[in-house]
Parts: structure tokens; C-alpha cells; sequence
């Protein structure tokens, strides 16, 4: 026992340390603590996680109740810990490192020592006093860190998704509100950079609204892989340790206390050492990041300029661009959220070796691939609230520019075709091609068209879609 009123004494199985006296974490957490000064970053920068860790320790104690292995007294101030963690409070008390070897093991103490200590002060009990309600003995009964710790980062991944999903309509949204603004704005369509046909300004951007929803429906397809759960499997799928009633009571309160449709896989062995589920959401993550990324990419080529380059739509004016030069203002937003795409793609990467490095019946890195996940998720989340909030809805379209670029292209030569045959529109371009002239001039020159015949063609509702046009 310690003099020293600011420490308390614990002990584990290396021996005797003297733990802050109030701290709501233990000799577990410290030593962890101490092990993996790796990013700086400690597991409660993702509350998600924190709070799937407490809905697991209140339905393990529910559990345990019922099946007669903690007594009412106990499971009331472990349950009542639980719910506090889970409104927010004690978040600061989870300090291990986002990157930890031993497979979580060290987040899933962390867990059951605040909780525990948290409890015990419910208990009229000081923190430590672990005889009086203990970390591994009462809030972790029929347990491993490996039911526990993959459980949690399911669910964890489950709040998350479903916010990125929320952040992706507000952006879908933004985009699908501006397609409606610009649905009259002729413009030229490219393909590879060189002018093609004629589309409008909106059709454009319901493509982007398009891309985000499709997106959408393919991360509600991935989501529903990580609702499949292995508590009851303990240590490596076979149950030791756990009453046999104890995985279906577990999951009923899980789904109780979390409202997510979550089941016990059908092979806990398998579903110990498995991370196909963390790959396949991963894969559809680094889709939305390409697809948001090509889309960034479109915004700065299309504000391009504003005077030498595309300067078909202005982006919102965020910041001063240059340090050097005077006026400049750069497409901030965009390159911020092509950056995000990059990490995205990087976390995939990682993932993808983490899964892949599993061996028997555990795979020991699902601390990385947690990290990675929730990482890609919350920066993409932020990317698709900044672009909509301080980008999109800021868009304007510079409508005569546009139009002035659709009259003077020799890409509106392909909608002509039809009407003046394949050999005229040819030398039309040819012509347009060499002398810089416009096409629309060039036509009239010739008496290929009438003004009225080309300004019927030319309508934006002609120009944009399929149309059989009687001229005659």
C-alpha cells in the first residue's frame, strides 16, 4: 500500500505498480499505456468505439445476471458504469494507443478497468478495490478479447457508416440542387479532354449526385457483413469459459441496447479468424474516395482560370490562395477532399495486408485495421459535409461563357450530321477547324441550314438528349 495519496498499488502478473489514484484505468492500461507510444492518438478519438465497449460489458452483465454468474448489486453498478460511458462520460480514461500489439487486448482491458473502478465508486467502494467487484472477474465474465474486441469494432464501424451515409446525402443533396439550377446551361461535353457533343451544365452535375447515391446503396450492401458477430466465442471460437446459454442471451441484449440487427455467426471458429467482412467495407470505402476524388477533380478543372484556363463554373472564394500572389484564390475544398480520397485508398491498402496476415485461429492486427477503417470513415464523412457545405452550394455557372463555347465549338458539328449528311458536316469541321470560324456561321454561309433550322437544333432540350426533328 502507497503512502503517496496521489498513486494506489496494483498489481498483475509482472508485479506491483503504482497507478495515478484518480485514475478509472489500471495496471493493464498503464503498462499498455507505457508499451505502444506509437501515434500519440489514444482509442477514445473514436467515441463510437468507447461506446460499442460499454453496450458490450452491459449486455455481457445483463447476461450474467440471468444465467445466475453476477449478482444483482454488482451488475447494477457495472450496468449503470456502462451507461455512463456510453452517454459520454470517462471517454478521457481510455488511453491505449490506436495502434497496440496483442489483438486489442489492451483496449478490452482499458475497458473493463474503468467500467470496473467506475462501478466500484457506484458501490460506495474507492477505485482499486478490486475484492469488492473485479475488472476480469465480473466485467469480463465469459469473455475473451477476441469475442469481445472484433464485436465492438463491428458495431463501432455499424454508428459510423450509417453517419457517413447521413454526410453523403447532404453532398448528394447539394449536388442534385445545383443539377436543377444549371438544368438550362448548354455547355460543350469532353471526352479526353477535347471537345465532344453538347450536354447541359446539370446533366453534368446529376451525374455527381448520381455517382454519391449508387455509393450509398453499395456501403448499406457492406454494412449488413458486419452485423454478424462472434460473442460467446471467448478465445478462439470454441466457447470455453462461457455458460452455453450465454451467446444467445448476449446477443439479445446487444441488439436491445445497440438497436442494430445484429447475429451470432453461425461458426464462431471461423468467425474468430475471419476479417473479410473489415476487407470487403474497406473496398467499398475506397470507392466512394475514388469516385468523390475524380469529382474534385472535375471541380478544378472546370473552374479552371478564372480568365486562362476552363472557367466554366467559380467555386466559392474560401481563403486567399497565395502567399506571392496577389488575388489568387485556389479550389481549396476540393484538393482537401482529393487528400482524404488518397489516405482512403492508403487505409485499403493496409487493411488489406492486416487481414490477409491473420494466422490460425486469431488474426492479432485488427487493432490496425480498426484504426484504418475508422479513419477512412471519419475523414470521409468530414470530406462529404466540407464539399457540400463550402463548395457545392457556393457553385455559380458562367452561363454566356458556356453558351458562346457551345456556338464557337466544332463539336456541335455531330448534331448537325443528321440534318446537312455525314460528307458536309465533315468539311464543315475541316473548314471551322482551319479558319477559326464558328460552325453555326460556316452552315449559314453555305445555305446547308436556315437560321430558324439551326436555332431549333440548337435548343438546349434538342442538343442534350435522344430527338427525331422534323426540319421540313
Amino acid at each position: 500500500m502507497s503512502t503517496d495519496p496521489s498513486v494506489r498499488i496494483e498489481h498483475d502478473l509482472l508485479g506491483d505498480r503504482e497507478v495515478p489514484a484518480d485514475a478509472y484505468y489500471g495496471v493493464h492500461t498503464l503498462r499498455a499505456r507505457e508499451n505502444f507510444g506509437i501515434t500519440g492518438t489514444p482509442i477514445s478519438i473514436y467515441p463510437e468505439l468507447i461506446r460499442a465497449l460499454a453496450s458490450i460489458k452491459q449486455a455481457a452483465a445483463l447476461t450474467n445476471h440471468e444465467l445466475g454468474l453476477l449478482d444483482q448489486r454488482r451488475c447494477d453498478a457495472i450496468v449503470s458504469a456502462c451507461q455512463e460511458v456510453q452517454g459520454g462520460r470517462l471517454h478521457e480514461q481510455f488511453v491505449v494507443d490506436v495502434i497496440q500489439g496483442g489483438a486489442g487486448t489492451s483496449t478490452n482491458m482499458n475497458a473493463n478497468e474503468v467500467i470496473a473502478n467506475r462501478a466500484l465508486e457506484l458501490l460506495g467502494h474507492h477505485k482499486g478495490e478490486y475484492r469488492y467487484l473485479h475488472p476480469n472477474e465480473q466485467v469480463n465474465i465469459g469473455q475473451s478479447t477476441n469475442d469481445v474486441y472484433p464485436t465492438a469494432l463491428k458495431i463501432a464501424t455499424w454508428f459510423g457508416i450509417h453517419g457517413l451515409i447521413d454526410a453523403m446525402d447532404t453532398l448528394r443533396l447539394a449536388f442534385a440542387q445545383k443539377a436543377e439550377e444549371f438544368r438550362d446551361v448548354l455547355k460543350m461535353g469532353r471526352t479526353q479532354l477535347q471537345d465532344a457533343v453538347p450536354m447541359t451544365l446539370g446533366q453534368e452535375f446529376s451525374t455527381y449526385a448520381v455517382m454519391i447515391e449508387e455509393d450509398q446503396a453499395r456501403l448499406r450492401e457492406a454494412v449488413l457483413l458486419i452485423c454478424e458477430i462472434n460473442m460467446g466465442a471467448t478465445a478462439i471460437g470454441t466457447g470455453i469459459t462461457a455458460h452455453p446459454d450465454y451467446a444467445p442471451l448476449v446477443l439479445k441484449h446487444l441488439q436491445e441496447i445497440t438497436g442494430i440487427a445484429l447475429q451470432t455467426a453461425p461458426n464462431l471458429i471461423e468467425a474468430t479468424q475471419d476479417c473479410g467482412s473489415f476487407v470487403q467495407l474497406s473496398g467499398v470505402l475506397k470507392r466512394v474516395a475514388v469516385k468523390l476524388s475524380k469529382t474534385c477533380n472535375d471541380l478544378r478543372l472546370l473552374s479552371s482560370g478564372p480568365r486562362a484556363g476552363l472557367g466554366e463554373i467559380n467555386l466559392p472564394a474560401m481563403q486567399a490562395g497565395s502567399s506571392i500572389m496577389p488575388g489568387k484564390v485556389n479550389p481549396v475544398i476540393p484538393e482537401v477532399v482529393n487528400q482524404i480520397a488518397f489516405e482512403v485508398i492508403g487505409n485499403d491498402i493496409t487493411v488489406s495486408f492486416a487481414a490477409e496476415a491473420g494466422q490460425l485461429q486469431l488474426n492479432a492486427f485488427e487493432p490496425i485495421i480498426a484504426h484504418s477503417i475508422f479513419k477512412s470513415v471519419s475523414h470521409l464523412r468530414n470530406g462529404c459535409l466540407t464539399l457540400a457545405e463550402r463548395c457545392v452550394q457556393g457553385i455559380t455557372a458562367n452561363r454566356e461563357h458556356l453558351r458562346a463555347a457551345v456556338e464557337n465549338s466544332i463539336g456541335i458539328v455531330t448534331a448537325l450530321n443528321p440534318y446537312i449528311g455525314y460528307a458536309n458536316a465533315t468539311s464543315v469541321a475541316q473548314q471551322a477547324h482551319a479558319s477559326g470560324g464558328s460552325v453555326y456561321d460556316i452552315v449559314l454561309a453555305r445555305g446547308l441550314l436556315t437560321k430558324t433550322q439551326l436555332d431549333t437544333i440548337l435548343r438546349p432540350e434538342i442538343l442534350t438528349r435522344p430527338t427525331a426533328l422534323n426540319l421540313a
